[in-house]
């Protein structure tokens, strides 16, 4: 069953699955990804989807990028957007699931001196987008996904993830 958020809006069904005990020091981590896709789905005007957000470590996500990208190393997230269409049954669109490991998105939220939970947020959001089929593997679509994912962290009060690295260049 979809949730109705605020005035009548139509909010995304989001599972998130916690697969992995290390995120038990997050307890909030659900909380923040749920509120990230939301948002993300407000902006991408795609209030019927439905996901799953798998909340895993480092080893799991090794043996996925493996398996599905031939990179034998941990990742932050990675996607799997849906292979065709699915619309289930209350009309929502069965888009994809997204991974995220807790041992890298820790390590680079300290590395960057971000909050953990902005970083999260982050992920999500970029995980999202590229089950939207947003990618940034040239120039020109990384500026619009980035910017993309800007202003949705812009709406749930996260500062721009890549002002530290705009800065620098």
């Amino acid at each position: 069953m979809r949730r109705r958020r605020g005035r009548g809006k139509i909010a995304p069904q989001i599972e998130v699955i916690v697969r992995s005990s290390r995120w038990r020091s997050e307890p909030r981590a659900a909380a923040m990804v749920r509120k990230a896709i939301r948002a993300a789905a407000e902006v991408a005007s795609t209030p019927h989807a439905e996901l799953a957000i798998v909340l895993s470590d480092d080893s799991a996500i090794r043996a996925l990028n493996r398996d599905w990208r031939g990179e034998n190393a941990p990742t932050n997230v990675l996607s799997f957007p849906a292979p065709a269409p699915c619309r289930t049954a209350g009309a929502s669109l069965h888009i994809g699931d997204i991974v995220i490991a807790y041992r890298t998105t820790t390590r680079e939220a300290k590395a960057e001196g971000k909050p953990f939970n902005h970083h999260l947020a982050h992920l999500a959001v970029h995980g999202f987008l590229h089950l939207l089929g947003y990618d940034h593997d040239n120039d020109r679509k990384a500026r619009v996904m980035e910017r993309l994912e800007r202003t949705i962290l812009a709406r749930i009060g996260i500062p721009d993830p890549y002002a530290t690295r705009d800065a620098e260049a």
